[in-house]
């Protein structure tokens, strides 16, 4: 199944919150821990690294 949105990020840590305002879920924070992507436990975004940024 494919993640129902995709994002492009420039550093391996990120935070996602659903991005609905108050219908979206609690802010957590994510570490791609060097696998160049992951995807949100709560609504399924996957966050991927640019292929020119840096390990950060």
């Amino acid at each position: 199944m494919e993640p129902p949105e995709i994002i492009t990020v420039d550093r391996e840590q990120v935070s996602c919150d659903g991005g609905k305002g108050a219908l979206g879920h609690p802010l957590i924070f994510l570490n791609m821990e060097g696998k160049g992507q992951v995807d949100c436990p709560y609504c399924g975004r996957r966050f991927v690294l640019k292929q020119d940024a840096a390990a950060q």
